[in-house]
């Protein structure tokens, strides 16, 4: 059975994690697979959005703690499993400059909760949790979460979430912003799906210049992110969208953007 399933349809790569029994926590083939596969996705026109969900019950249960710890009981370097399987993980997602739809069906732990974070929309079934689990380990937040937590929920929240390692149901989850929607668990995938075939009619260079903006904005001040949208707005004002859209307000139709 392979550790991640992938489908391609109007627009949209669907990725699902795909270890079920073990509520898909990441081994290195599987992150090897998620991130192949995000490559593919910056590189292929035909793909405008991506899609990642879970299989079962679970979205993803953080680090396979199997994997991690030796059987002959040698201790282990986690700096390795972080640097192989997560950093490029979420790297990959925040620079994909096309948009990525989460949609958590389920528990959502550790560096798992920290993966759904890291996508750009989230939708979350009504049995989705939330757990920031390192410090029932021993262990820090990783996977961007030190990164991310404190800039989407603020950093007492954050401090919060990760000292505490308290569960969240994923009401609380969006009533502080780390989720857009919450659903019911048998239409989750299908809006989520539905958003991401949305999301792949827009400008897609347009969406992509928008996540660059963000990602730089977490680390320069205010003129040096004007001056950043300035040059970033000419590029736009060069895609063949941007013509599209401005022809399609003035004959006063919907545009038909090609994500060129």
């Amino acid at each position: 059975m392979p550790p991640l399933l992938v489908t391609r349809d109007c627009g949209v790569l669907r990725l699902t994690l795909n270890r079920p029994d073990v509520l898909n926590s990441f081994t290195r083939e599987l992150s090897h697979a998620v991130q192949q596969a995000l490559r593919d996705a910056a590189s292929d026109d035909i793909v405008r959005a991506v899609l990642l969900t879970g299989a079962g019950r679970g979205f993803c249960a953080g680090q396979d703690l199997a994997e991690a710890m030796p059987a002959d009981g040698t201790v282990p370097d986690l700096g390795d499993f972080v640097r192989d399987s997560w950093n490029p993980v979420v790297s990959a997602i925040r620079h994909l400059e096309k948009p990525v739809v989460c949609a958590v069906n389920g528990v959502a732990a550790g560096a798992g909760a920290n993966l759904a974070f890291a996508c750009d929309i989230i939708f979350a079934a009504t049995t989705a949790t939330f757990v920031q689990s390192f410090t029932k380990i021993g262990v820090i937040p990783d996977s961007g979460g030190t990164f991310i937590l404190p800039r989407l929920a603020g950093l007492h929240r954050a401090a919060v979430m990760t000292m505490l390692a308290e569960k969240m149901t994923a009401e609380q989850a969006q009533e502080i912003g780390l989720v857009y929607r919450v659903v019911a668990p048998e239409s989750l995938v299908e809006i989520a799906f539905a958003t991401a075939a949305h999301l792949a009619t827009q400008p897609t260079r347009a969406l992509g210049l928008i996540k660059r903006a963000f990602n730089r904005s977490l680390g320069v001040d205010l003129d040096a992110q004007l001056a950043f949208e300035e040059e970033l707005q000419r590029e736009a004002g060069r895609t063949a969208d941007y013509a599209e859209g401005v022809r399609a307000f003035l004959e006063k139709r919907a545009p038909r953007f090609s994500g060129r």
